[in-house]
Formats: structure tokens, C-alpha cells, sequence
């Protein structure tokens, strides 16, 4: 798992900047690593379609709103994915964490903590929030034709984002927060891992 070894390297050389959410609400995410003969592979969801859900249909990573019953934001992101996917992360190899995000135009801060698995985990989506939970190779990434862009509405003026098609049979694009949390991962680990295994090109 040399990957992974330089990943928690680079990861711990570089200290989190932690948000403190103050008035906003804090959220947390899981990024859930495999690595395999060929490279790592990232496991993502694709939420329900839900009316009352800002993300309803988004390609994402396992997670959610902290509660009163959470201990600390990495308990958050344990107990959303235990509760999306049916995965126990305390089995799992705790990597590190990346730096808060706090979107503008959203009262949100959103903190991500990185987790490595020997091997597929078997899955037990909540279809009541998860359509799908799927793997996509880290290397695919790299892939100019998977970059594309999506547009949204933002205090009434639309804007571009720039966004991945992760898998064919996926209409939605990656994009938004989760992208924003892949593009620094990459920024963190560039100095220290071949560019050509490195999460995307800029």
C-alpha cells in the first residue's frame, strides 16, 4: 500500500485548517481509499432524489450533518457512513485529514477525513438516502475527457462549475464540495507522489 503510505505522509506533513463553524452548521465526509494492483480506487455515492435534500441526486462521499450525539466531526463522518452504507470505519485504516471547507453562499462548514480498506466492503446501502455506492479508480481522473462542467443557478446568476464524469452510466457529474475536496487532496499530495498517480491533472 505504498500509495496509501505516501498519502498519510503527506497528509500529516501538511495540518488540516480546521474551520470552527460558529453560526453555520458542520457536516463531515468520509473519503474511503482502495488500493489495487493498478492504483487506489475512491468509493463515492450517488444520493436519492429527495425534494427536501439541497444534494438530492449528487455525486458525493459518504457523510453528513453532525448531531448532538457525535462526539467530534470524525465521528460524524463514521456514524453517516455506518448509517448510509452499512460500513463499520473502525476496522478501517485512518489516513488523515484534509483542510475544512466553508463554502460561500452556504451556512456550512464541511470537514473530510481519509480512510484505507484491504478490499471491497460489503455495502448496505439506505436507499432512502443512497441510490448507488460505486468505486472509481483514481486514475480515471486523469482522463481529460471525463472533465466537464455543470451549470447552476447562484443568487439568481448562473454559473459554470467545473466538474468529472466519473462512470458512463452516471448522468450527474461530480462537482461542488466533493470536487472542491478532491482538488485539494490533490494540491496536498503533488509534492510527494508521482503526478501520474496523482488525483487529476490541472
Amino acid at each position: 500500500m505504498e500509495w496509501l503510505q505516501h498519502l498519510n505522509r503527506a497528509l500529516n506533513s501538511h495540518p488540516a485548517h480546521v474551520i470552527e463553524p460558529g453560526d453555520r452548521a458542520h457536516a463531515a465526509v468520509a473519503l474511503i481509499l482502495e488500493e489495487q494492483p493498478d492504483g487506489p480506487s475512491i468509493l463515492f455515492i450517488e444520493r436519492s432524489t429527495n425534494e427536501n435534500d439541497y444534494w438530492s441526486g449528487q455525486i458525493g462521499l459518504p457523510g453528513g450533518r453532525t448531531e448532538s450525539c457525535d462526539n467530534s466531526p470524525r465521528h460524524t463522518a463514521e456514524r453517516e457512513t455506518r448509517e448510509e452504507l452499512g460500513l463499520d470505519l473502525s476496522t478501517a485504516q485512518y489516513v488523515g485529514r484534509l483542510s475544512d471547507i466553508a463554502p460561500g453562499g452556504l451556512k456550512i462548514v464541511v470537514s473530510c477525513f481519509a480512510y484505507a480498506v484491504n478490499h471491497h466492503p460489503v455495502l448496505y446501502p439506505d436507499y432512502n438516502e443512497i441510490a448507488d455506492a460505486f468505486w472509481v479508480p483514481v486514475r480515471e481522473f486523469n482522463d481529460p475527457a471525463r472533465r466537464s462542467h455543470v451549470k447552476f443557478l447562484v443568487r439568481g446568476r448562473l454559473r459554470r462549475f467545473p466538474a468529472l464524469r466519473l462512470i458512463d452510466d452516471k448522468k450527474q457529474p461530480l462537482w461542488g464540495l466533493t470536487y472542491r475536496l478532491l482538488r485539494n487532496l490533490h494540491k496536498v499530495i503533488h509534492s510527494t507522489i508521482d503526478p501520474d498517480v496523482c488525483l487529476y491533472k490541472e
